[in-house]
């Protein structure tokens, strides 16, 4: 299963990757991520950078460990998640430039839990429906990309 959206951003397509690549920040934009660490001597995004990544919903709270999986400056970030080495997730943003100062940002969600994991993740997180509440916060997480970008 994959969800995407995508919002037009007013601002620059580098000021957008800024924000979008800086894994420690996102906690700012996402309704349940709070942010999380570069882990092993990464200090920024790249290619096979790992991160450890914080999340919450509610009283609910758990990590997850995050492996960037393409990295192209001004175009493309895109990170694959796992929890107890299990893949759970890979969450994509590509940049495509409207001309002048404006871009379009498309993030995109993609389900790669074990079909038989999805209880545990639903039990773990209070998420009954990753579906639909992941089409919200991907939603959440463009409008505020978007107002930062464009107040910046």
């Amino acid at each position: 299963m994959e969800i995407s959206r995508s919002v037009s951003v007013a601002a620059p397509v580098e000021r957008v990757w800024q924000l979008i690549s800086d894994l420690p920040g996102m906690g700012e934009f996402s309704p349940e991520n709070t942010g999380g660490a570069w882990r092993g001597g990464a200090t920024g995004p790249a290619v096979g950078a790992r991160f450890r990544g914080s999340n919450r919903n509610g009283r609910r709270r758990w990590s997850t460990s995050v492996q960037v999986v393409r990295c192209e400056p001004g175009k493309a970030f895109a990170f694959a998640v796992s929890a107890a080495g299990l893949p759970i997730s890979e969450w994509s943003f590509e940049l495509a430039s409207e001309g002048g100062a404006g871009c379009t940002l498309t993030e995109t969600w993609a389900d790669r839990r074990p079909g038989w994991s999805k209880r545990g993740g639903t039990f773990l997180s209070g998420v009954k429906d990753r579906a639909d509440f992941t089409a919200g916060s991907i939603e959440a997480t463009l409008a505020a990309v978007k107002e930062k970008a464009e107040r910046s």
